[in-house]
């Protein structure tokens, strides 16, 4: 069994790949960072542009790490949510994170409850890859359509080593779903969803990051 399994515990039918131990993974983000997530999370913060007033929705918001830098930069006025399909993640979250610019609820990015044009900013971080291939298209058509025109939209997720021993080592802790993520794949995902000035950049070591814009018509 993997590092990545063992986080996972039992797959939910609903929702594959919701991670259940979430102090573990807490924990285990924390320490994979070495002392720089801060620093690495605030910078995509800063790659969105959330500025203050901004309505925010963190996609696959784990316990909550980005969701709350993101409720700061909101500040005053803004608020952020951050949902995931697991419930012992928003617990944590809820625990460590919530305020009142800060929230965290039950959610599955292929079927976003919230209104339309209602979000300022989407972002997502090392979330992607765990939405079933299936419905990815139709997480980023929600995408889409909660963001208002002018809305921006960031991604990050892992990007795998090239490397033999890099791949191997990743295989081995996190499984394959990490060793093999295909971060290619988000830009013209979100091309098909109609976002435009797509545009993708690296941040810190093993992020790849895409940017983009909800038209403004």
């Amino acid at each position: 069994m993997t590092l990545g399994q063992w986080l996972h515990g039992k797959p939910r039918p609903d929702a594959p790949g919701a991670i259940r131990r979430a102090r573990a993974y807490e924990l285990f983000s924390a320490v994979s960072f070495a002392g720089r997530r801060r620093r690495i999370f605030g910078r995509l913060v800063t790659l969105a542009g959330v500025a203050p007033g901004d309505r925010v929705l963190d996609l696959g918001c784990g316990p909550g790490y980005l969701t709350a830098l993101a409720a700061r930069a909101a500040a005053p006025g803004g608020h952020a949510l951050g949902i995931d399909p697991s419930g012992p993640m928003i617990e944590q979250a809820r625990r460590l994170r919530a305020g009142v610019r800060c929230s965290f609820e039950l959610g599955r990015a292929e079927a976003i409850e919230a209104p339309e044009g209602s979000v300022d900013v989407v972002l997502s971080s090392l979330a992607i890859h765990h939405i079933p291939e299936g419905v990815r298209g139709a997480a980023f058509a929600e995408m889409y359509r909660v963001l208002r025109p002018g809305g921006r939209l960031l991604i990050a997720d892992f990007r795998p080593p090239r490397g033999r021993l890099g791949r191997h080592l990743v295989g081995a802790t996190a499984g394959e779903v990490m060793r093999d993520n295909p971060v290619e794949r988000i830009a013209p995902m979100a091309t098909t969803a109609g976002f435009e000035s797509v545009t993708t950049s690296r941040v810190g070591v093993f992020l790849h990051c895409v940017r983009a814009i909800k038209p403004d018509r």
